[in-house]
């Protein structure tokens, strides 16, 4: 059965509860993101008071270090794969309370469900309704996830993949909150849609360090 990462910011790891990066394979630039992921780490640590290392670490789907990790990220525009070990190594992952947050940059959203339906092949994608508790963890979001880049003029949408009642990954999809942590200067989005992502991107944290059966 799935195990639930419940965490509170006085039992983190003493230098900070470290957050991986996930380094697949496939020709998807996994990296991608590594840089905004640390922004909204140091800011979901000054904004959440939790303890969070400031840097990510990149760490492969086959990994025994993945297990380290309550929380994954995975980012890209390209695509994702993952070989039989991995598929099983990153099943174990889910197994053992692990949680994946995934942002689709443009480009990696039919790999990557592929992917993910050979690791978990009985688990569905359902859409998170608006009063799902991801959207008012610290910030409110009455409509959602904001829509940080336009791509295909569709509205923002935020899945979740369950096991046994628990969301083990929340995919941010025609979204791409990844882009809204970087820097101003990288994208010139306005300071109110970048302040809007990290308060996201902080929710979709402190719910997978809390969350529970739903």
């Amino acid at each position: 059965m799935v195990g639930c990462v419940l965490i509170s910011a006085s039992s983190l790891y003493a230098d900070g509860l470290k957050i991986g990066l996930l380094k697949y394979n496939g020709g998807g630039d996994w990296y991608s993101g590594g840089r905004a992921l640390a922004n909204l780490l140091r800011y979901a640590e000054s904004q959440a008071n939790l303890d969070l290392d400031p840097e990510p670490r990149a760490v492969e789907p086959g990994s025994a270090e993945l297990l380290g990790y309550p929380i994954t990220f995975i980012n890209g525009h390209g695509n994702v794969a993952f070989s039989e070990s991995e598929v099983v190594n990153l099943r174990a992952y889910f197994q053992a309370g692990g949680f994946l947050f995934a942002n689709d940059d443009y480009g990696m959203d039919a790999s990557f469900r592929r992917e993910m339906k050979k690791v978990l092949p009985d688990a569905e994608w359902f859409e998170l309704p608006f009063n799902h508790p991801i959207y008012s963890e610290l910030s409110r979001f009455p409509s959602g996830l904001p829509k940080v880049h336009e791509h295909d003029k569709l509205p923002a949408q935020g899945f979740g993949l369950y096991v046994n009642g628990v969301m083990v990954c929340f995919y941010n999809f025609q979204c791409d909150l990844c882009d809204g942590w970087e820097a101003e200067e990288i994208h010139n989005d306005p300071i109110e849609k970048r302040k809007a992502a990290l308060d996201m991107g902080t929710n979709v944290l402190v719910y997978a360090l809390t969350r529970g059966v739903e």
